[in-house]
């Protein structure tokens, strides 16, 4: 779960640059968002192998 909430606090936290970049066209927020993007997934894939590998240890 703890994962999960830094997932949570990772968006949160690019929102702003995503607002810069979209409705200003700041380039250097664009930057960011790419870097918290590849943190994301990142992120998205560690939870994932948690999931899976608890939930096959649960059988």
């Amino acid at each position: 779960m703890e994962k999960f909430a830094k997932l949570k606090e990772l968006i949160a936290g690019v929102e702003a640059d995503a607002d810069k970049f979209y409705n200003s066209g700041n380039g250097a927020a664009g930057t960011r968002v790419r870097k918290a993007m590849q943190d994301l997934k990142t992120l998205a894939q560690e939870i994932r192998t948690e999931v899976t590998d608890k939930k096959n240890s649960a059988k």
